[in-house]
């Protein structure tokens, strides 16, 4: 399985270069079922992963000007405090137990699960559906301060619970309510991604010194690896019915997580 693992660790790189996003729904997926990683620790591997992955990502990104910069301390700051609030503080308070309903027992792992693969299904929607309008690149950047602070706070909560980027949610924001080009939101995005995952990871750090590091470096070189490559084939594959497909597996995934941690 560990096999599959690594090849399924360069599809990560490989969906975040190609579309801007998505490889984040995999990592946790990834290490849980082809690494046997116990779940609430994959969401901390998620976090170093994507977050390594994304900051090498937006390098490219950078040196083309399709970073903003002040947006992405804007939509930043919020995001970065909400995902070290909970790693260092939220996720440990969570009971192993947490409840039985009519015979079922659920733990913190199948709850950390199930609510990662419930956000696969609406990342997967974002994906199937393309409802998302271009931005001129003359028209002025306005930030409506008060929704993007929120918006990072729950991209932020988000983030450190299922270990995901949230890039689904965090482009569509930029785009809406800084105004943004989709080029930029993508080049933006990656930065916000890289700097909340990598810091919510040092939340872990402070009360878990258990990682397997030969695993997360196999694991992140391979995504890394996976990105180059990603944004290579982005400029020459149709990336609107890319996108849409890779949204469609994203969706079954998801279904099968569900239904394997309620019913199997």
């Amino acid at each position: 399985m560990e096999i599959y693992g690594y090849v399924a660790s360069l599809f990560i790189g490989l969906s975040l270069g190609l579309i801007g996003g998505g490889g984040s729904v995999l990592t946790v997926p990834v290490l849980v079922y082809l690494f046997s990683v116990e779940p609430v620790m994959a969401t901390a591997y998620s976090l170093f992963i994507v977050g390594s992955t994304s900051l090498v990502g937006a390098i490219p990104k950078y040196k083309e000007g399709l970073v903003n910069m002040k947006t992405a301390i804007v939509f930043g700051i919020p995001s970065i405090a909400s995902v070290y609030f909970t790693r260092r503080i939220i996720v440990p308070a969570i009971p192993d137990n947490i409840a039985t309903i009519a015979g079922f027992e659920l733990t913190k792992p199948i709850l950390f699960m199930l609510l990662f693969a419930v956000l696969m299904v609406f990342a997967s929607y974002s994906m199937i559906v393309n409802n998302k309008k271009e931005t001129d690149d003359n028209i002025k950047q306005v930030f409506n301060y008060p929704l993007i602070m929120i918006e990072g706070l729950v991209v932020g909560l988000l983030t450190g619970i299922v270990g995901a980027g949230g890039g689904f949610l965090i482009i569509p924001a930029l785009v809406l309510l800084s105004k943004l080009p989709m080029k930029q939101a993508v080049g933006t995005s990656l930065v916000i991604i890289a700097a909340k995952s990598l810091i919510g990871f040092l939340g872990d750090l402070s009360h878990n010194t258990t990682v397997d590091w030969v695993l997360l470096s196999k694991v992140t070189g391979l995504a890394i690896i996976g990105i180059f490559a990603g944004n290579y084939f982005s400029k020459k594959i149709d990336g609107t019915v890319l996108k849409k497909s890779f949204g469609w597996f994203v969706l079954v995934l998801g279904v099968y997580i569900i239904l394997k941690e309620l019913y199997i």
